[in-house]
Protein backbone atom coordinates (compact mmCIF):
# COMPACT_ATOMS: atom_id res chain seq x y z
CA UNK A 1 0.00 0.00 0.00
CA UNK A 2 1.63 3.95 -0.91
CA UNK A 3 2.52 5.11 1.82
CA UNK A 4 0.32 8.34 1.89
CA UNK A 5 -2.64 5.99 1.14
CA UNK A 6 -1.89 3.94 3.92
CA UNK A 7 -1.19 6.46 6.44
CA UNK A 8 -5.01 8.31 5.53
CA UNK A 9 -6.27 4.92 6.32
CA UNK A 10 -4.96 4.37 9.40
CA UNK A 11 -5.49 8.05 10.80
CA UNK A 12 -9.40 8.01 9.45
CA UNK A 13 -9.84 4.29 11.05
CA UNK A 14 -8.25 5.42 14.67
CA UNK A 15 -10.30 8.35 14.95
CA UNK A 16 -13.36 6.36 14.09
CA UNK A 17 -12.36 3.57 16.56
CA UNK A 18 -11.73 6.18 19.50
CA UNK A 19 -11.43 5.04 22.53
CA UNK A 20 -10.25 6.27 26.10
CA UNK A 21 -7.38 5.53 27.33
CA UNK A 22 -8.58 6.04 30.48
CA UNK A 23 -12.77 6.66 31.17
CA UNK A 24 -13.68 8.99 33.47
CA UNK A 25 -10.30 10.31 34.09
CA UNK A 26 -9.18 13.84 32.94
CA UNK A 27 -5.69 12.22 31.29
CA UNK A 28 -3.02 13.21 29.44
CA UNK A 29 -2.68 10.28 27.07
CA UNK A 30 -6.24 11.60 25.51
CA UNK A 31 -4.18 14.80 25.62
CA UNK A 32 -2.12 13.88 23.06
CA UNK A 33 -4.76 12.58 20.58
CA UNK A 34 -6.26 16.03 21.16
CA UNK A 35 -3.41 17.90 19.95
CA UNK A 36 -2.99 15.91 17.10
CA UNK A 37 -6.68 16.56 16.48
CA UNK A 38 -5.74 20.06 16.44
CA UNK A 39 -3.36 20.11 14.11
CA UNK A 40 -5.59 18.01 11.52
CA UNK A 41 -8.26 20.55 11.64
CA UNK A 42 -5.31 23.43 10.92
CA UNK A 43 -4.02 21.70 8.23
CA UNK A 44 -6.87 19.80 6.55
CA UNK A 45 -9.81 22.26 7.54
CA UNK A 46 -11.81 19.29 8.22
CA UNK A 47 -14.61 20.06 10.67
CA UNK A 48 -14.52 16.13 11.54
CA UNK A 49 -11.44 17.19 13.72
CA UNK A 50 -12.93 20.19 15.30
CA UNK A 51 -15.75 18.28 16.19
CA UNK A 52 -14.01 15.76 18.17
CA UNK A 53 -12.16 18.05 20.22
CA UNK A 54 -15.00 19.55 20.49
CA UNK A 55 -17.31 16.50 21.50
CA UNK A 56 -14.28 15.09 23.62
CA UNK A 57 -14.27 18.47 26.09
CA UNK A 58 -18.23 17.78 26.61
CA UNK A 59 -17.84 15.50 29.05
CA UNK A 60 -14.93 16.96 31.01
CA UNK A 61 -15.81 20.74 30.79
CA UNK A 62 -18.77 22.10 32.73
CA UNK A 63 -20.32 25.46 32.21
CA UNK A 64 -18.65 27.24 35.04
CA UNK A 65 -15.00 26.37 33.80
CA UNK A 66 -14.55 22.95 36.56
CA UNK A 67 -13.14 20.44 34.79
CA UNK A 68 -14.57 16.83 35.83
CA UNK A 69 -12.63 13.95 37.59
CA UNK A 70 -9.85 16.77 37.72
CA UNK A 71 -7.89 16.83 40.74
CA UNK A 72 -5.58 20.23 41.46
CA UNK A 73 -4.66 19.07 44.44
CA UNK A 74 -2.69 15.99 43.35
CA UNK A 75 0.06 18.57 41.73
CA UNK A 76 0.37 16.23 38.74
CA UNK A 77 1.52 17.50 35.48
CA UNK A 78 0.25 15.11 33.54
CA UNK A 79 -3.32 16.72 34.10
CA UNK A 80 -1.75 19.81 32.34
CA UNK A 81 -1.32 18.11 28.98
CA UNK A 82 -5.11 17.58 27.96
CA UNK A 83 -5.57 21.58 28.42
CA UNK A 84 -3.54 22.65 25.42
CA UNK A 85 -6.66 21.84 22.96
CA UNK A 86 -8.89 24.35 25.48
CA UNK A 87 -7.20 27.29 24.34
CA UNK A 88 -7.97 25.82 20.34
CA UNK A 89 -11.86 25.22 21.65
CA UNK A 90 -11.88 29.03 23.26
CA UNK A 91 -10.81 30.11 20.10
CA UNK A 92 -12.83 28.77 17.56
CA UNK A 93 -16.40 28.87 20.04
CA UNK A 94 -15.56 32.02 22.15
CA UNK A 95 -17.37 30.10 24.94
CA UNK A 96 -16.04 31.42 27.96
CA UNK A 97 -16.11 28.03 30.20
CA UNK A 98 -12.92 26.94 28.00
CA UNK A 99 -11.40 30.29 29.27
CA UNK A 100 -12.11 29.39 33.02
CA UNK A 101 -10.78 26.05 32.60
CA UNK A 102 -7.37 27.38 31.07
CA UNK A 103 -7.39 29.22 34.37
CA UNK A 104 -7.71 26.74 36.63
CA UNK A 105 -5.49 24.56 35.04
CA UNK A 106 -3.23 27.83 35.41
CA UNK A 107 -3.78 28.01 38.97
CA UNK A 108 -2.19 24.34 39.05
CA UNK A 109 1.01 25.81 37.58
CA UNK A 110 0.97 28.44 39.70
CA UNK A 111 1.31 26.88 43.29
CA UNK A 112 2.82 23.63 41.24
CA UNK A 113 5.73 22.79 44.09
CA UNK A 114 9.21 23.36 42.79
CA UNK A 115 12.66 21.64 43.45
CA UNK A 116 15.56 24.15 44.87
CA UNK A 117 16.21 24.75 41.20
CA UNK A 118 12.97 26.40 40.23
CA UNK A 119 11.91 23.22 38.23
CA UNK A 120 8.51 21.70 39.13
CA UNK A 121 7.92 18.38 40.68
CA UNK A 122 6.89 16.04 38.73
CA UNK A 123 3.75 15.14 41.13
CA UNK A 124 2.72 16.01 44.52
CA UNK A 125 3.39 12.24 45.36
CA UNK A 126 7.13 12.46 42.83
CA UNK A 127 8.37 14.71 45.49
CA UNK A 128 11.60 16.71 44.31
CA UNK A 129 12.07 14.81 41.25
CA UNK A 130 11.79 16.06 37.62
CA UNK A 131 10.95 14.16 34.52
CA UNK A 132 11.58 15.03 30.96
CA UNK A 133 7.94 13.66 30.54
CA UNK A 134 6.72 16.66 32.46
CA UNK A 135 8.23 19.14 30.25
CA UNK A 136 6.14 18.11 27.72
CA UNK A 137 3.09 17.70 30.30
CA UNK A 138 3.38 21.25 31.41
CA UNK A 139 5.88 23.93 29.30
CA UNK A 140 3.70 23.67 26.27
CA UNK A 141 0.86 24.57 28.19
CA UNK A 142 2.42 27.59 30.15
CA UNK A 143 3.66 28.82 26.77
CA UNK A 144 0.44 29.37 25.57
CA UNK A 145 -0.97 31.04 27.96
CA UNK A 146 2.21 33.27 28.67
CA UNK A 147 1.73 34.15 25.32
CA UNK A 148 -1.63 35.32 25.60
CA UNK A 149 -0.89 37.33 28.38
CA UNK A 150 2.10 39.06 29.33
CA UNK A 151 4.66 37.04 27.24
CA UNK A 152 6.79 36.20 30.17
CA UNK A 153 8.84 32.86 29.06
CA UNK A 154 11.88 33.39 31.41
CA UNK A 155 10.27 30.76 34.02
CA UNK A 156 10.02 28.55 31.17
CA UNK A 157 13.18 28.93 29.65
CA UNK A 158 14.63 28.41 32.92
CA UNK A 159 13.80 25.03 33.84
CA UNK A 160 14.63 23.81 30.20
CA UNK A 161 18.18 25.39 31.21
CA UNK A 162 18.00 23.24 34.52
CA UNK A 163 17.16 20.17 32.80
CA UNK A 164 20.00 20.61 30.36
CA UNK A 165 22.38 21.35 33.86
CA UNK A 166 21.25 18.23 35.44
CA UNK A 167 19.66 15.59 33.34
CA UNK A 168 22.32 15.92 30.32
CA UNK A 169 25.16 13.65 29.84
CA UNK A 170 27.68 15.15 27.48
CA UNK A 171 29.22 11.84 26.84
CA UNK A 172 26.38 10.10 25.69
CA UNK A 173 24.79 13.04 24.14
CA UNK A 174 21.70 11.67 25.69
CA UNK A 175 19.05 13.10 28.68
CA UNK A 176 18.24 10.86 31.67
CA UNK A 177 14.77 10.08 32.20
CA UNK A 178 14.61 11.94 35.66
CA UNK A 179 15.96 13.62 38.22
CA UNK A 180 15.79 13.00 42.77
CA UNK A 181 16.95 16.53 43.65
CA UNK A 182 16.71 14.99 47.42
CA UNK A 183 18.49 12.02 46.04
CA UNK A 184 16.25 9.82 48.04
CA UNK A 185 14.46 7.62 45.40
CA UNK A 186 15.56 3.94 45.42
CA UNK A 187 15.85 4.15 41.36
CA UNK A 188 18.56 7.36 41.52
CA UNK A 189 21.80 7.60 41.87
CA UNK A 190 22.69 9.04 45.24
CA UNK A 191 25.41 10.87 43.99
CA UNK A 192 23.80 12.30 41.85
CA UNK A 193 19.77 11.57 42.02
CA UNK A 194 19.94 10.53 38.63
CA UNK A 195 17.87 7.53 37.14
CA UNK A 196 20.33 4.66 35.54
CA UNK A 197 19.50 4.91 32.29
CA UNK A 198 18.44 6.46 28.86
CA UNK A 199 14.51 5.71 27.95
CA UNK A 200 13.76 6.73 24.38
CA UNK A 201 10.16 8.01 24.64
CA UNK A 202 11.44 10.26 27.99
CA UNK A 203 14.12 11.94 25.15
CA UNK A 204 10.37 12.08 22.81
CA UNK A 205 8.87 13.73 25.08
CA UNK A 206 12.17 16.62 25.94
CA UNK A 207 12.66 17.54 22.11
CA UNK A 208 8.57 17.35 21.33
CA UNK A 209 8.32 20.01 24.25
CA UNK A 210 11.14 22.45 22.97
CA UNK A 211 10.09 22.78 19.45
CA UNK A 212 6.43 23.17 20.37
CA UNK A 213 7.55 25.91 23.01
CA UNK A 214 9.80 27.68 20.53
CA UNK A 215 7.12 27.49 17.99
CA UNK A 216 4.75 29.56 20.40
CA UNK A 217 7.05 31.93 22.23
CA UNK A 218 8.91 32.69 18.31
CA UNK A 219 11.85 34.73 18.47
CA UNK A 220 11.37 36.08 21.76
CA UNK A 221 13.69 36.13 24.64
CA UNK A 222 15.79 33.45 25.19
CA UNK A 223 14.63 31.78 22.26
CA UNK A 224 18.29 31.33 21.30
CA UNK A 225 18.86 29.36 24.59
CA UNK A 226 15.73 26.92 23.67
CA UNK A 227 17.24 26.63 20.30
CA UNK A 228 20.38 25.74 21.15
CA UNK A 229 19.53 22.89 23.72
CA UNK A 230 17.26 21.52 20.77
CA UNK A 231 19.78 21.18 18.48
CA UNK A 232 22.31 19.07 20.65
CA UNK A 233 19.45 17.07 22.11
CA UNK A 234 18.73 16.34 18.16
CA UNK A 235 22.20 15.67 17.26
CA UNK A 236 22.76 13.93 20.42
CA UNK A 237 19.62 11.36 19.49
CA UNK A 238 20.39 11.16 16.18
CA UNK A 239 23.70 8.75 16.56
CA UNK A 240 21.64 6.21 18.46
CA UNK A 241 19.46 5.82 14.98
CA UNK A 242 19.07 2.05 13.96
CA UNK A 243 21.08 2.00 10.61
CA UNK A 244 18.37 0.70 8.45
CA UNK A 245 15.84 1.67 9.68
CA UNK A 246 16.36 4.80 11.23
CA UNK A 247 14.02 3.97 14.08
CA UNK A 248 15.14 3.81 17.79
CA UNK A 249 15.41 1.26 20.48
CA UNK A 250 12.93 1.32 23.94
CA UNK A 251 16.43 1.72 25.31
CA UNK A 252 18.08 4.12 23.36
CA UNK A 253 22.03 3.19 23.56
CA UNK A 254 21.60 -0.38 24.56
CA UNK A 255 20.87 -1.91 20.67
CA UNK A 256 23.45 -4.72 22.32
CA UNK A 257 20.81 -6.28 24.37
CA UNK A 258 19.14 -9.04 22.85
CA UNK A 259 15.81 -7.80 23.97
CA UNK A 260 15.86 -4.37 23.25
CA UNK A 261 13.13 -3.60 20.73
CA UNK A 262 12.46 -0.47 18.14
CA UNK A 263 9.91 1.30 19.44
CA UNK A 264 7.04 3.52 18.01
CA UNK A 265 6.31 6.33 20.16
CA UNK A 266 10.05 7.58 20.85
CA UNK A 267 10.48 6.82 17.30
CA UNK A 268 7.80 8.95 16.35
CA UNK A 269 8.14 12.06 18.81
CA UNK A 270 11.93 12.31 17.12
CA UNK A 271 10.18 11.96 13.29
CA UNK A 272 7.91 14.89 14.73
CA UNK A 273 10.48 16.99 16.68
CA UNK A 274 13.01 16.88 13.49
CA UNK A 275 9.87 17.57 10.74
CA UNK A 276 9.03 20.63 12.54
CA UNK A 277 12.20 21.82 12.97
CA UNK A 278 12.84 21.97 9.56
CA UNK A 279 9.67 23.75 8.51
CA UNK A 280 10.23 25.86 10.88
CA UNK A 281 14.10 26.85 10.08
CA UNK A 282 15.55 25.52 13.35
CA UNK A 283 17.54 22.54 11.40
CA UNK A 284 19.14 23.21 7.68
CA UNK A 285 16.66 20.62 5.64
CA UNK A 286 19.01 19.98 3.50
CA UNK A 287 20.52 17.55 6.82
CA UNK A 288 17.86 16.74 8.76
CA UNK A 289 14.63 16.48 6.47
CA UNK A 290 15.97 13.45 4.96
CA UNK A 291 16.31 11.52 8.24
CA UNK A 292 12.91 12.66 9.62
CA UNK A 293 11.62 11.72 6.32
CA UNK A 294 13.29 8.12 7.03
CA UNK A 295 11.88 7.78 10.42
CA UNK A 296 8.26 8.45 9.00
CA UNK A 297 8.49 6.21 6.05
CA UNK A 298 9.49 3.26 8.52
CA UNK A 299 7.06 3.35 11.05
CA UNK A 300 4.07 3.57 8.30
CA UNK A 301 5.69 0.71 6.90
CA UNK A 302 6.96 -1.43 9.29
CA UNK A 303 4.57 -0.73 12.61
CA UNK A 304 1.62 -0.25 10.78
CA UNK A 305 0.37 -3.81 10.18
CA UNK A 306 -3.16 -4.89 9.08
CA UNK A 307 -4.90 -7.16 12.18
CA UNK A 308 -8.56 -8.63 10.72
CA UNK A 309 -8.57 -5.91 8.35
CA UNK A 310 -8.19 -2.79 10.47
CA UNK A 311 -4.29 -1.04 10.34
CA UNK A 312 -3.45 -0.84 13.50
CA UNK A 313 0.22 0.75 15.20
CA UNK A 314 2.44 -1.66 16.89
CA UNK A 315 5.46 -1.74 19.55
CA UNK A 316 4.34 0.80 21.50
CA UNK A 317 5.74 0.65 25.21
CA UNK A 318 2.21 0.78 27.51
CA UNK A 319 4.01 2.92 30.08
CA UNK A 320 7.17 3.54 31.68
CA UNK A 321 8.25 5.35 34.99
CA UNK A 322 10.09 5.36 38.10
CA UNK A 323 9.07 4.82 41.67
CA UNK A 324 9.94 2.02 44.07
CA UNK A 325 9.44 -0.82 41.77
CA UNK A 326 10.28 0.75 38.78
CA UNK A 327 13.72 1.07 39.14
CA UNK A 328 14.92 2.30 35.82
CA UNK A 329 17.50 -0.27 34.62
CA UNK A 330 17.59 -1.60 31.27
CA UNK A 331 15.78 -5.03 32.91
CA UNK A 332 12.89 -2.48 34.12
CA UNK A 333 12.07 -0.95 30.89
CA UNK A 334 12.15 -4.11 28.43
CA UNK A 335 9.81 -5.78 30.99
CA UNK A 336 6.93 -3.17 30.53
CA UNK A 337 3.75 -4.39 28.01
CA UNK A 338 4.08 -3.55 24.34
CA UNK A 339 1.00 -3.11 22.37
CA UNK A 340 -1.03 -1.59 19.59
CA UNK A 341 -2.91 2.18 19.18
CA UNK A 342 -1.93 3.42 22.39
CA UNK A 343 -2.38 7.01 21.93
CA UNK A 344 0.63 7.91 22.98
CA UNK A 345 2.15 6.18 19.81
CA UNK A 346 -0.17 7.41 17.26
CA UNK A 347 -0.42 10.92 17.99
CA UNK A 348 3.11 12.02 17.33
CA UNK A 349 3.16 9.69 14.62
CA UNK A 350 0.37 11.56 12.58
CA UNK A 351 2.13 14.99 13.83
CA UNK A 352 4.56 13.73 12.63
CA UNK A 353 3.20 13.07 9.44
CA UNK A 354 1.23 16.19 9.36
CA UNK A 355 4.68 18.05 9.62
CA UNK A 356 5.37 16.18 6.59
CA UNK A 357 2.14 17.19 4.48
CA UNK A 358 3.23 21.02 5.46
Amino acid sequence: METITKMEQFIKGYFERFVSAKENHWNYVDGCLLNAAVLLYEQKKEEYYKDFVLHYYKKYIEENGNIRFYYPKDYNLDSINSGNGLFFAYRETGEEKYNKAIELLMDQIRNQPRTYTGNFWHKKCYPEQVWLDGLYMAQVFYARYQKLKDKDYSDIVSQFKNVRKYLYNPEKGLYYHAIDMAKKQPWCNKENGLSPNFWGRACGWHIMALIDTMEIIGETGDYQGLKDIFIEAINGLLQYQEKETGLFYQVLDREDVPENYLETSGSAMAAYAVLKGCRMGVLPCGIYKGQGEKILDSLIQLKIKEIDGVLKLGDICRGAGLSDDRDGTVEYYLSEAVGYDDHKGAAPLIMAYIESQR
